[in-house]
């Protein structure tokens, strides 16, 4: 069931788009070679359309999450070979299966700010190919651009070819004052920054409005150089409002840095990483290189399929809203990459 949109935000034209699009149906900056980093990451799903604050199901809490060593992905684990901590207590898990086949929703969020000018086509070849190999006939895509506007370029579908046309159609938007309708590719987003590029309002729009109430495996695929310039959203509101879809989001970094000052992109890549920490996901950078680009689309491909989801009955059922500290240990050597947490709302939700 696909949810109406949640809330609008004034500047923005989400909304609007979503309305006249065709209706469709129907996923460190250290190099690839790098071992993801650690991630933090609070969520759970939210179902009640009228609720801001996330909703779950106190009796059962699930636990998306992959582990590497030094050697790769570890994909031989069983019930009994991870400790789940949750506020430093050891839970006792009813489920602990490895999730290949499970559906999955992905958001793609494309910057196509003036800075990705360069970089754009490498992005839509290497975005294209990449649900192209992931989307199977029970998954499900989306396509978000985001610049001064953020503009749905193409709603759910598990047509791979639906979604390549729409991200060749993505073109680079500087624009910050002319006529027409704002959303619909024809006028812009009303802002006080001509050079916006509204990443943060992206993330919450593509969490909040698409993902929320989605079920199984979600995930944000964002190809981005990371900078954000006008958005009424934060870090910390977007931040919230993908873990509150209980979404994984990846970050792929990719710019022409000639085109920033160092300090400023210093910032955007700390932002990056912490976003995607907290979700469960991990930054990727790519520089301006298609090689690691397509390697880095490999990654995400492959922890997709070493996930192992695991499910348990919190110790403390208390639904008092506060969000609840989650630990897995798999043993010394293991990198556990998974959210941090969840928020212990009442409400019906399944928490997928």
């Amino acid at each position: 069931m696909r949810s109406a949109f949640l809330r609008l935000l004034p500047s923005l034209s989400f909304a609007v788009l979503l309305a006249c699009a065709p209706t469709l149906r129907a996923q460190e900056a250290p190099s690839p070679d790098d071992p993801p980093p650690a991630s933090t990451a609070p969520a759970q799903q939210a179902r009640d359309a009228n609720t801001t604050t996330l909703n779950v199901n106190v009796n059962l809490v699930d636990i998306y999450f992959s582990v590497h060593d030094k050697g790769g992905f570890i994909t031989s684990l069983k019930n009994g070979d991870c400790g789940l901590f949750e506020d430093g207590k050891l839970q006792t898990l009813k489920n602990f299966t490895q999730e290949k086949n499970l559906p999955l929703t992905i958001g793609i969020l494309l910057d196509t700010s003036g800075s990705q000018q360069n970089v754009l086509p490498l992005e839509q070849e290497s975005g294209a190919t990449f649900l192209s190999n992931v989307l199977t006939p029970k998954d499900e895509a989306f396509l978000i651009s985001f610049d001064v506007n953020v503009d749905l370029l193409s709603d759910y579908t598990n047509n791979a070819h639906e979604i390549k046309r729409a991200i060749d159609h993505a073109s680079i938007n500087t624009a910050s004052s002319s006529a027409g309708i704002p959303g619909i590719g024809g006028g812009p987003m009303p802002t006080s920054n001509p050079r916006g590029t509204l990443l943060f309002d992206a993330v919450y729009l593509a969490a909040h409005d698409k993902l929320r109430s989605e079920t199984g495996r979600k995930i944000i695929v964002m190809l981005t150089d990371g900078g954000d310039q006008g958005s009424q959203e934060t870090l910390k509101s977007a931040t919230e409002a993908a873990q509150k879809a209980n979404a994984i989001v990846y970050v792929i970094l990719i710019a022409d840095r000639a085109y920033h000052q160092g300090s400023v992109f210093d910032t955007s890549e700390r932002d990056m990483y912490q976003l995607a920490q907290d979700t469960g996901g991990r930054v990727i950078n790519v520089g301006h290189d298609g090689k690691k680009l397509e390697a880095a689309f490999d990654q995400i491909q492959d922890e997709l399929r070493t996930q192992y989801l695991v499910s348990y009955t919190p110790i403390n059922k208390t639904a008092d809203g506060k969000f609840r500290k989650i630990n897995i240990d798999c043993g010394k050597g293991a990198t556990v990459q998974a959210r941090k947490g969840y928020y212990a709302i009442v409400g019906d939700s399944d928490n997928d």
